[in-house]
């Protein structure tokens, strides 16, 4: 970092203790019960008032410095269900579990600039430090929100981040605007009629209208879409048959779509839906689409933005703040609180991802080396958002 916020070097020790800490131990969606209670005992070391319980095992640190406006700092919590391979001292110790996606050291950071914006109180205002559960497919966001955290905290604004593998470390990428996708999901149950894998004139067989819908399917992209609108359609599972020499009865498809524009969201539901039933109608089968919205784009606003650029810019420098970063066909829950609330998400250079090391892949590790660089940023933003007129800054 060009510019270290004071005090970074000594909390160094603490910072990879809590990291390893809640490395080797992993919790999925809503079962975070220890790393919640870490988290808790420590924003109370810290001084700050703590709420938790919420959404089920979501923790929620207040740090209040007089009058002005509430600003929310969110990190995620929960593993994923993977295996994990490296072999490191503090590797996960839960089986099929593993902090795959770097919540570990969100967490982490987020706990390391609480303790230094306690210490200091530079800032004037509130401060609502987010340990955010199941972020990972479940939407722990999203309940949050259902269950009143913004009524008991009404937020003016909310910041978000992420490591991100294959962008250096020292790099930040920050834009307005869609940054990711819309993440939906889809089920397709396929009824046709079984009969003898040699007497296929007696079935409807749907596998092989399976496959029609599938390739159909892609049309959706290629030429419904407009071509300047991102969008995916992936089926990711097919499950039908049990032998060599019967034709099922029945097949299901399952996947992913993906989208930035709510009105290519809009028609690639119905499309699927169309063209499932036409193409299965025209083979003589039936069909039962559902289709699922799961997390909305996620869509910087401009002000909190150019607010994040520049502390990212005043802790990596200038050169090193990627303002044009392609978005990505990846999902995040952050984006029901930006629906919500004005705010800003942005990326953190993990460094490289070669051999496998990408998000969600049992050979990642969060990178201790931007430890330092998360933190500092946090308490940068935090200092020159809630700018204390009162204090030199």
């Amino acid at each position: 970092m060009r510019n270290p916020v004071q005090g970074l070097d000594e909390l160094m020790p603490s910072l990879l203790k809590w990291r390893h800490q809640i490395h080797s131990f992993p919790e999925t969606a809503f079962e975070e019960f220890q790393t919640a209670k870490l988290v808790s005992q420590l924003l109370e070391s810290f001084g700050l008032e703590v709420h938790s319980g919420i959404a089920h095992t979501g923790v929620i640190g207040v740090l209040r410095n007089g009058a002005g406006p509430m600003i929310g700092l969110r990190a995620d919590m929960d593993a994923l269900h993977v295996q994990e391979v490296n072999s490191i001292p503090y590797r996960s110790t839960v089986p099929n579990k593993m902090h795959a996606c770097g919540h570990d050291g969100h967490t982490a950071m987020l706990l390391g600039a609480a303790f230094l914006l306690a210490k200091e109180k530079r800032f004037q205002g509130t401060l609502v430090f987010i340990f955010q559960p199941a972020e990972e497919n479940e939407g722990g966001a999203r309940v949050m929100i259902e269950e009143g955290f913004l009524k008991s905290f009404p937020l003016d604004a909310i910041y978000g981040l992420h490591n991100w593998p294959g962008l250096p470390v020292g790099k930040m990428a920050i834009k307005a605007g869609p940054l990711m996708a819309a993440f939906d999901t889809f089920e397709l149950i396929i009824e046709g009629r079984g009969a003898h894998g040699a007497m296929p004139h007696f079935s409807v067989d749907p596998i092989h209208i399976a496959a029609h819908v599938i390739l159909a399917w892609q049309s959706i992209t290629s030429r419904n879409v407009e071509p300047g609108d991102a969008s995916v359609v992936s089926v990711t599972q097919i499950h039908s048959g049990d032998t060599w020499n019967v034709i099922p009865q029945s097949a299901v498809l399952r996947g992913t779509t993906r989208s930035f524009n709510p009105l290519v969201r809009d028609l690639i539901e119905s499309r699927m839906g169309e063209i499932a039933t036409r193409v299965c109608e025209t083979f003589g089968a039936t069909a039962q689409f559902q289709y699922e919205r799961r997390y909305p784009a996620l869509i910087n606003s401009s002000g909190e933005t150019q607010l994040a650029k520049l502390a990212a810019m005043e802790v990596v420098g200038i050169g090193s703040v990627d303002e044009h970063p392609v978005p990505s066909m990846t999902a995040e829950d952050f984006s029901f609180m930006l629906e919500k609330v004005p705010g800003c998400y942005v990326w953190l250079g993990n460094g490289s991802n070669e051999g496998g090391k990408n998000l969600h892949s049992p050979h990642y590790d969060f990178n201790d080396e931007i430890l330092k660089i998360g933190v500092g940023y946090w308490v940068t933003l935090a200092n020159r958002v809630l700018v204390n007129t009162n204090k030199e800054n």
